[in-house]
């Protein structure tokens, strides 16, 4: 009984703690948690980006992401760079929330 109270306890404490996607476009790359680059093309990103309209709307480390008004709301930091190797990730707006997701999963460790 004790063991599965410990469970449940630690499976609630994981879902509170767990945070949408949301995301705060910052004015200073000293400020950014994540270097952000926008590609051209779909083939050259390692995550595909859908921009929801609302925070409920935002997901879980797949791609779809909610950016707040306030750096305080936010899970993280972004700031986008010129070039590409300034980048930490590389992403591709894409038009349909469907489309979102992870090309390259050794990123996906930026965004916990």
């Amino acid at each position: 009984m004790i063991k599965q109270l410990s469970l449940l306890g630690f499976i609630i404490l994981f879902t509170l703690s767990a945070k949408a996607q949301k995301v705060y476009s910052v004015n200073y790359e000293s400020q950014a948690d994540v270097k952000i680059f926008v590609v051209k093309y779909e083939s050259q990103c390692d995550l595909k980006v859908y921009k929801v309209d609302y925070d409920s709307q935002a997901g879980q480390n797949n791609g779809l992401w909610f950016f707040t008004k306030y750096d305080s709301q936010a899970q993280f930091k972004i700031f986008f760079v010129k070039y590409e190797s300034q980048a930490d990730l590389k992403i591709f707006f894409v038009k349909y929330e469907s489309q979102a997701g992870w090309r390259n999963k050794s990123k996906m460790h930026l965004l916990y």
